[in-house]
């Protein structure tokens, strides 16, 4: 088994969570840490026992003295840009956190530089780890036919405090990517056009609009609304959401939790025609970002395209601009790539 030397950016606290993803994965070593506060970088690298690497400020002095064999970038969105162009110029491959950047130029520019370099530069969605979501993409795959419908619902009163109560279209901006990241994963279908608005109850919290209706159209003829709210207190969905999908055969639904189960039509024209239920096990696999690292260290072994790769990931972050550009302008928006 090939073991790759990893670099981290970014000591924050999701750093220091992928910190711990490397070291408990046995194909990687990683070989430096690299903070904008290079004492934050020194304490995490002491923190995980990573005795001995490069820990520091300079990112191109970290890449030239341990010759990596990828990048992983965990720092703010407005610093991704930078971070992975400057990777991928050195010849490095990168795995990034989500987003992919902070507008469209700057993600289109890193898009560019991968296909230049020719190095795999891919985003970590880590939400289509999910199992559960995973069992969903095979009931909507093999056995409800063509998809003409899908919706996911998602409401749950956030109270971060922060920066996130200040922002504008918190919602859109901070979270709602996962739930669209994972429509695209579901129904293999690329984003056309949306129509959204986005608007804040008279109790929120929020100084930005937290509560969001979009409907998206998607090739082959497909409708996915997405339907959110980070100001409503009581009866949460789960942080995946509640989905519902409906095809020529039948119609799927997960509730979010445990519960993934079909109905597929199994007789004759009827008034209701007659189905069979279709319940599925999940399947145990690697989640989260445990499962990221291990599709880009696949992809790195195998040159296998893995989820997440930028030319398909950009397809998600089109479909949130695109949504909040629409919300702005209170009009349907193409959406381009």
């Amino acid at each position: 088994m090939k073991t790759f030397k990893a670099l981290i950016v970014g000591a924050g606290g999701m750093g220091q969570a992928w910190g711990e993803n490397l070291k408990k994965c046995e194909q990687t070593e990683v070989v430096a840490w690299v903070d904008v506060n290079s004492e934050a970088a020194l304490k995490a690298a002491d923190k995980y026992e990573f005795s001995g690497i490069y820990t520091g400020d300079d990112l191109g002095k970290a890449l030239a003295e341990t010759k990596p064999d990828f990048v992983v970038d965990v720092t703010i969105p407005e610093a991704h840009m930078g971070v992975t162009l400057q990777a991928l110029q050195a010849g490095i491959p990168v795995l990034g956190e989500k987003p992919m950047s902070v507008n469209m130029e700057s993600a289109r520019a890193m898009v560019a530089a991968s296909e230049k370099a020719g190095k795999l530069y891919m985003v970590s969605q880590s939400r289509r780890y999910e199992p559960h979501l995973k069992a969903l993409h095979g009931l909507i795959k093999n056995d409800l036919g063509d998809l003409g419908i899908l919706n996911s619902d998602f409401y749950i009163g956030a109270h971060f405090g922060g920066f996130r109560d200040e922002m504008p279209s918190p919602l859109l901006l901070d979270m709602a990517i996962h739930t669209i990241d994972a429509a695209r994963y579901l129904s293999g279908a690329d984003p056309v056009a949306v129509y959204c608005d986005e608007f804040n109850p008279s109790w929120s919290w929020y100084k930005g609009d937290a509560c969001t209706t979009a409907i998206f159209e998607m090739t082959g003829g497909l409708r996915y609304t997405y339907r959110g709210s980070w100001c409503s207190d009581g009866r949460h969905t789960s942080w995946e959401g509640e989905w519902r999908a409906v095809g020529a055969k039948g119609s799927a639904t997960w509730d979010g939790y445990e519960s993934v189960a079909a109905e597929v039509i199994t007789g004759e024209e009827a008034f209701f025609r007659p189905t069979q239920t279709i319940e599925v096990t999940k399947e145990e696999i690697p989640g989260g970002i445990a499962g990221s690292l291990r599709d880009f260290l696949n992809a790195l072994e195998t040159g296998a395209t893995p989820m997440g790769e930028c030319h398909d990931n950009i397809k998600s972050l089109a479909m949130v601009f695109a949504a909040i550009e629409s919300a702005s302008l209170k009009k349907r928006i193409l959406i381009e790539i």
